[in-house]
């Protein structure tokens, strides 16, 4: 954060809406820190105004869904336009998000969603129409994410 560090309270605040967001009020998580349900918002509205917190999201299962393909489509750009590139590969249909790595020579990673290879291979061409290179392409089984550990003062202890 900009004017202050962030500190156990604010970890504690940023494990428990990993955990579940939608679900966890304020008041939960004021009792999980010890402190008041004012001061949970505050800290809230502070994370999400210096932009630590970017927003709140659905974890949708896509097999589930009706999507049961996930690609991951690494891809080259030249290190000038890559960033720039970003919002573009996000308005592609079919992708879900985009990572922009730093070593390698991939420096692009494009996951797409699909029910079958007939939805994947217009996002491919849409890659290579915007003049970057596909370098590989995997299909990913399983997906699963979980709260950072380190935001959990429960686990440091």
């Amino acid at each position: 954060m900009t004017d202050e560090e962030i500190d156990d309270v604010d970890k504690a605040i940023l494990y428990a809406l990993q955990e579940d967001a939608r679900n966890m009020s304020s008041g939960d998580i004021a009792e999980r820190t010890g402190t008041s349900d004012s001061t949970v918002r505050k800290r809230i509205n502070r994370l999400e105004s210096s932009e630590i917190i970017k927003g709140y999201s659905a974890d949708v299962d896509y097999q589930q869904a009706g999507y049961p393909l996930r690609m991951l489509l690494y891809c080259t750009a030249s290190i000038a336009d890559r960033g720039e590139l970003i919002p573009d590969i996000l308005a592609i249909d079919g992708v879900i998000s985009v990572q922009e790595l730093v070593t390698g020579e991939q420096n692009l990673l494009v996951t797409a969603v699909g029910e079958s290879d007939s939805d994947i291979t217009p996002v491919a061409q849409a890659l290579l129409d915007m003049g970057l290179t596909v370098a590989d392409e995997v299909l990913v089984r399983s997906h699963e994410t979980t709260p950072f550990g380190k935001f959990n003062s429960e686990e440091s202890d």
